[in-house]
């Protein structure tokens, strides 16, 4: 037998060495990388090129459903020691590996178990035939270093350990700040991701996720200690809800002056480094988060940093980033929300860190469309209509305008098993309901910003003849061609033809599919999309996976048809626009917020101060069942639109009802898939829209406007408030109750004699 070639030898020997203590390797190979560039064997850009090349290779040599990421960081591994063997002898490694340990003393016991917990998944996992499905003791290895590193959440863990193999935990480790978990978020989107790997090769090849780097929840748990900020928040999270939105700020303000230790940045101008000027996205990944039981939708922060400043601004915008998203523990409405999912547990938030998705587009970056989509959709607004093929909102640019309710601007509603049959029929309401403001990163200024859509629009603008239509006046359709000069105020954003020629909206349903059927209940995600010039007269499509978490589904009781043949006098209201499933009996307090009395408010502080009395109403009506019936948006951030509540300020509620297209026209295009929507879900607030300008919906004004207002017996300081009524149900209809039954088709409210 050829003996080896000594710097083959020399590989062999440092390889083995390193695998031996695969947590104290990392450290180390990033040394050496240090060692080879400043002994000037390889330049930085050399090894990059040199790193891409080998991932290059390798991805043509294997399925097309490799990540490249992954496939990065295994050819960069592979390089360096190949690289330190050539040059180096083998006893300068066994030097640094000494130095290293010496460091170290005392030994940790936790490092300890988890190199030998990798040792034996590793060692299990190459005993692996091709094809051979993993042993029960190679999946407790499995589940015990996801539980260190990721997640503590016990159904995640059944679940994630029949699909993340050791090199994956070695990924994680890699691209990992602290020694903690990397949290909810970020478990979420890893699972949907390697999900997707093995039971969708067909389509895999479409889907990516974002470089991502994670900081773990010990590094918050540090950061709260050594900025004293443990002892401003000791009694904190025990407050009623008003006390808790007052000292809010107080706590925002010191974690914002709050301070990193030196190795957290440095680890964090590592990130920047890597990154160049791609702009990157600091996302909440709490340990709570998205997990099988709650979501935490929109609960903590996000933030965009565009990351064009010098090396000292950026790493001031990341770090600023960064201790923001870790104030958001602290938001009231996340621990009432927490109170509520009986949550009583410390938080502890981790961070993931990702590039942004999207494309530059003159001084703009932003992706062609981005959006939420659920595998199932509680509601439909066709009988045509499969609930079980999902849906989605779906907008141009940043996916916010997707999550959150802005103004009097409206997402794409697509229904996923009849992309094209949307909710809106005429061309007026199309050009009314559709999307005016795009959410951008602004590169020569640096920030997030907010554009109107016809100044974005443009014809070297990518794949643009798949986002717009052409209105016309009397109709509104896909364009046939768009030459170098056209008048932009006539472009509306409807999707129409990407929805029409059929790969996205069946590729999303497929992900949703796949996700739903390995999770064993229905999904929503998060994504973005980014489409190219056309190929073979469709648009080629990169869907990038932002996040995915179980989704809790509203309490529906089968069986039972909304009433039909009701007089006026016995009718509360009636709904037939997007009704969901479900009856809510015994209703003794109704909260209307007059339509005509709000628009008449004077000043933003006004429909502000209105929005913090309906959230003393709902603690004042905790223990009794009652509706909430006002204007427009409810809970939009823009309040002329709609009453601005946060959950804190209705979670007692049992319905939510928007009263629209009256008093100078409130808009009808209810929440349906944003962040509020998945608070009503999740606390099993019924969520209905009632349009006076649908002819075959009802509402009782009459009933309103005599009821006598009950809301000084409750709260005297507020007396007889101009734009909020309380109504006691019983007493105003003796012997009566108000029951709400919902069918999917109609919603029907009426007064029945108690029993």
């Amino acid at each position: 037998m050829e003996p080896y070639p000594p710097e083959l030898s020399r590989q062999l020997e440092l390889s083995l060495l390193l695998s031996r203590y695969p947590v104290l390797a990392m450290r180390i190979r990033e040394d050496m990388r240090s060692e080879l560039v400043r002994r000037g064997v390889v330049s930085p850009d050399d090894l990059e090129e040199q790193t891409a090349e080998a991932a290059r290779v390798s991805l043509e040599s294997l399925s097309d459903s490799v990540q490249w990421d992954f496939r990065v960081h295994r050819a960069q591994r592979a390089l360096t020691d190949a690289a330190f063997s050539t040059h180096f002898p083998i006893e300068t490694l066994h030097y640094k590996f000494k130095n290293l340990q010496d460091m170290k003393q005392p030994c940790n016991p936790d490092q300890v178990r988890l190199e030998k917990l990798l040792r034996r998944a590793a060692a299990r996992e190459f005993q692996l035939k091709p094809g051979e499905k993993p042993g029960v003791e190679l999946l407790q290895a499995r589940q015990a270093l996801l539980e260190r590193i990721v997640s503590s959440q016990q159904d995640f863990l059944q679940l994630a350990r029949e699909w993340f193999t050791t090199e994956d935990v070695f990924y994680i480790l890699e691209h990992r700040i602290g020694t903690g978990r990397i949290g909810g978020k970020a478990a979420g989107m890893l699972l949907a991701y390697k999900i997707l790997e093995h039971t969708a090769p067909g389509l895999f090849h479409t889907i990516s996720v974002p470089r991502s780097f994670f900081i773990g929840a010990d590094v918050f748990t540090a950061f709260l200690a050594d900025n004293g900020i443990n002892q401003i928040t000791s009694t904190y999270s025990s407050s009623s809800y008003e006390q808790m939105r007052d000292g809010f700020p107080a706590i925002q303000e010191s974690c914002v002056n709050g301070r990193f230790p030196e190795e957290i940045a440095e680890q964090l101008r590592v990130i920047l480094h890597k990154a160049g000027d791609t702009p990157l996205i600091v996302r909440s990944s709490s340990l709570l988060e998205d997990s099988f039981s709650q979501s935490f939708a929109g609960k903590y922060t996000s933030i965009f940093c565009p990351n064009q400043g010098n090396e000292a601004e950026n790493l001031r915008d990341l770090t600023l980033a960064v201790r923001r998203t870790y104030a958001s523990v602290f938001n009231p409405d996340a621990i009432i929300y927490r109170r509520q999912m009986d949550l009583q547990d410390e938080e502890h938030m981790a961070i993931l860190l990702q590039k942004v998705q999207g494309q530059r587009h003159h001084q703009r970056y932003f992706p062609s469309a981005a959006g939420v989509a659920y595998s199932y959709s509680p509601f439909s607004w066709n009988p045509r209509l499969e609930r079980e093929q999902g849906f989605t909102r779906l907008v141009m640019g940043l996916g916010t305008r997707a999550v959150d309710r802005a103004g009097s601007d409206y997402a794409r509603m697509v229904h996923l098993s009849h992309p094209q049959l949307r909710p809106e029929v005429t061309p007026g309401a199309i050009r009314r309901y559709a999307q005016r403001s795009i959410d951008v990163l602004d590169l020569a200024s640096n920030q997030l910003a907010t554009e109107q859509v016809k100044n974005v629009l443009h014809p070297d603008l990518p794949a643009l003849r798949w986002l717009v239509s052409l209105d016309d006046g009397d109709t509104i359709r896909p364009p046939v061609a768009l030459g170098l000069h056209f008048d932009t105020s006539k472009l509306v954003l409807t999707f129409e033809r990407l929805l029409q020629q059929g790969a996205f909206s069946t590729l999303l349903k497929d992900i949703l599919s796949e996700l739903s059927r390995a999770y064993g209940m229905p999904v929503d995600i998060e994504y973005a999309v980014c489409l190219s010039s056309d190929v073979g007269g469709k648009p080629g499509i990169d869907f990038h996976l932002l996040q995915c978490r179980p989704l809790m589904r509203l309490k529906t009781e089968a069986g039972r048809s909304a009433p039909e043949n009701l007089s006026p006098q016995e009718t509360f209201l009636i709904a037939t626009r997007m009704v969901p499933m479900g009856e809510i009996r015994e209703i003794e307090y109704v909260v209307v917020v007059d339509p005509e009395a709000y628009q008449q408010a004077g000043s933003s502080h006004e429909l502000h101060e209105a929005a913090r009395l309906v959230g003393r109403l709902n603690q004042a009506l905790a223990c009794r069942r009652f509706i909430l019936i006002g204007p427009g948006r409810w809970g939009s951030s823009d309040a002329v639109q709609g009453v601005p509540v946060t959950y804190g300020d209705i979670y007692n509620a049992s319905a939510l009802i928007e009263w629209t297209g009256i008093g100078g026209g409130f808009a009808s295009e209810p929440s349906y898939g944003t962040h509020f929507f998945q608070d009503l879900i999740e606390t099993q607030i019924y969520p209905l829209a009632v349009s006076q300008d649908e002819p075959e919906d009802f509402l009782n004004i009459d009933f309103f406007r005599n009821a006598k207002d009950r809301l000084p017996e409750f709260l005297p300081e507020a007396e007889h408030h101009p734009c909020i009524k309380l109504i006691h149900i019983p007493s105003e209809r003796p012997g009566c109750i108000l029951e709400l039954v919902m069918d999917g088709k109609r919603a029907v409210g009426y007064f029945s004699p108690q029993s």
